[in-house]
């Protein structure tokens, strides 16, 4: 028996790759189904050459510095090839700073041509209602002396290529293989009105076509669904398996690509997981799982909840920042805040919040100045740091906050179609704010376009009618401290599924962070994991980077580059020190906090901003 099941597999992979190779369009998907893992859909292999490469699909640097979006010839029927390209352009202005000046491409990161193949499929983790996106990049250029897959999970709630910038601009170059999950997340949207959803291949269809998020809708819903908040998973809870099912879909799918060299298996290729913010939560909660599948993790500012040392879930601080950061950033203190927002617009609003709050009860004074003083300062006494604060002003003034809230209430408490906490939904808006049906060119851009929790492409979240926004937040903040009420404690319970163990002993892990990050505040989140990973005896090394905040792709703001460094200069500084310790070319990185030089205003940034350390 232990003799036949290779043989087998081996007839398969020969078969799938003969297959393959007589299709050998790169428009054309094959599909080949996993014969030794059930959690596996069909396989989809596309080739990605010449103007449609890995890393960039052809656009390169200057393609993705373009202000607009590479054009669909058909805004209502695009490609597969079309979305996969604009997919791309997203992903990578979302997550790294590619203006010029920056230093991506020059000072740090690679964007130059990578031909391939891609493999991608549906995986689904026991247990669970809906799937997750897996994808493996494949180099021409794999190094089957030295294999290597890099598994990263998106970063937010973003779709399946969420972590481009990351995991595939450090690992293709170098001959491995880059292992892609969506978490459970993403940006299959499903339109309630049209009864359509998102293909395997990111084109639209209807239900029966085997969507990759296709929810239980009750009869006359409206409006639009979307996975992390729809799908009934509660997929945090699940992000350590996610990532594994991803590392072993890159070892199916090597099989596939180099059937002469088969098989690859955890003990024969080495795999570093990498993610940043939900992305660097995810491969932590992997870390901690058991076995020696993974051979080291770099976290990039993780989102990630410990038991003790002053962590703290992010929907507790996310509702917390939501009611009272708006006031808090009037506080002198603060000021000057980095702009935008632009404190002309948003200080009347903010001021208005402060007398809410007030109102409320939930504040001290009488007059703007007293209220904001008031929400500093219980902001400071529960652990923000002014420049933490500060560089929380972007997410005010986006109204970022709600934004996070209303899509992790909904998770959290598993939430059906038509009952979210709060009275909330999603949909289109038309000119008057009101909702509306979607139009098909919406539709069609929703896999490539959005970020996974709107508002964006097209799409808003809706409060319930009659509702203010102060109630809506002090409805959602109730939700958290609320324990006694049956939904509160529901809520509680979930994210307490989320909470993340230790890495298992002798796995060895960087994690890095910013200082000034406002959205994952390090005192929350990195640095009592570390606490307690190393009150634990575990090896993980910790960067701090002074003048880093949450968002590089922001630093194209002339005054957020004049204040902040890049983060993913060290995360990928973090993975050469890493690989090279696995290749026992140098210890782990040891523990620092990096002082920074902010380049100011004009200025290019320079490897003295930097201040890389040498050890």
């Amino acid at each position: 028996m232990t003799l036949r099941r290779p043989l087998m597999r081996a007839l398969r992979l020969a078969f799938a790759s003969a297959a393959f190779a007589a299709a050998g369009c790169s428009s054309v998907g094959v599909t080949r189904t996993t014969g030794d893992d059930d959690v596996f859909g069909p396989m989809r292999i596309t080739e990605h050459r010449g103007n449609d490469d890995l890393l960039t699909a052809g656009l390169g640097l200057e393609g993705l510095r373009a202000m607009t979006p590479p054009a669909f010839i058909e805004a209502t029927a695009p490609t597969s090839v079309e979305l996969r390209r604009r997919a791309l352009w997203a992903n990578w202005r979302g997550i790294a700073d590619l203006t010029p000046g920056g230093g991506y491409g020059s000072l740090y990161g690679s964007t130059h041509a990578v031909p391939g193949r891609e493999f991608s499929a549906l995986a689904t983790v026991p247990g669970a209602q809906q799937p997750h996106r897996v994808l493996v990049q494949v180099p021409d250029a794999f190094d089957l002396k030295r294999r290597c897959v890099v598994v990263a999970a998106a970063s937010g709630s973003r779709g399946v290529y969420g972590a481009i910038a990351v995991a595939s601009a450090w690992g293709l170059p170098k001959g491995c293989a880059v292992a892609h999950t969506d978490k459970g997340a993403g940006t299959d949207y499903f339109d309630l009105d049209s009864g359509q959803g998102v293909r395997l291949d990111g084109t639209v269809g209807p239900a029966a076509d085997g969507l990759a998020f296709a929810p239980q809708a009750p009869a006359g819903a409206t409006g639009i669904a979307f996975k992390h908040a729809h799908s009934g998973d509660n997929p945090e809870a699940d992000w350590g398996h996610h990532v594994k099912q991803a590392a072993q879909f890159a070892l199916n799918s090597l099989d596939t690509a180099f059937p002469q060299a088969a098989p690859f298996t955890f003990d024969n290729t080495r795999v570093i997981a990498v993610g940043i913010s939900n992305g660097g939560g995810a491969v932590l909660r992997a870390a901690e799982m058991e076995g020696d599948w993974l051979d080291g993790v770099v976290a990039g500012e993780p989102n990630v909840l410990v038991e003790g040392h002053g962590s703290r879930a992010l929907y507790d601080y996310t509702t917390e920042a939501a009611l009272l950061m708006p006031c808090a950033l009037l506080h002198p203190a603060l000021a000057p805040l980095p702009q935008p927002p632009l404190q002309a617009q948003v200080a009347p609003l903010w001021a208005a919040q402060c007398a809410a709050l007030g109102k409320a009860g939930l504040l001290d004074g009488t007059d703007t100045a007293a209220l904001a003083a008031s929400a500093y300062q219980r902001l400071h006494d529960v652990g923000w740091t002014d420049d933490a604060l500060r560089a929380g002003a972007l997410s005010a003034g986006f109204d970022l906050w709600r934004s996070v809230a209303v899509t992790y209430a909904s998770a959290y408490t598993r939430a059906p179609l038509g009952e979210m906490p709060c009275g909330y939904g999603f949909s289109a808006l038309d000119a008057a704010g009101k909702p509306r049906a979607a139009t098909a060119a919406e539709r069609a851009a929703w896999w490539s376009d959005a970020s996974g929790i709107p508002p964006g492409a097209g799409v808003f979240a809706v409060p319930p009618a009659g509702s203010s926004p102060m109630a809506d937040l002090q409805c959602l903040r109730a939700l958290w401290t609320n324990s006694n009420e049956a939904l509160a404690a529901k809520l509680h319970a979930g994210v307490a599924q989320t909470r993340a163990g230790f890495p298992r002993a002798g796995l060895p892990v960087v994690v890095v962070h910013g200082t000034s990050d406002g959205l994952i505040p390090v005192a929350f989140s990195s640095a009592p994991y570390v606490a307690g990973a190393k009150a634990a005896g575990r090896d993980v090394r910790f960067w701090q980077v002074r003048n880093a905040q949450h968002f590089d792709g922001f630093l194209g703001l002339p005054d957020y580059g004049a204040r902040y460094v890049p983060l993913l200069p060290y995360v990928y500084q973090a993975l050469d020190r890493l690989q090279a310790h696995l290749d026992g070319n140098g210890p782990l990185p040891a523990d620092a906090v990096i002082p920074t030089v902010p380049r100011g205003a004009g200025n290019p940034l320079e490897a003295r901003h930097l201040a890389m350390p040498a050890q």
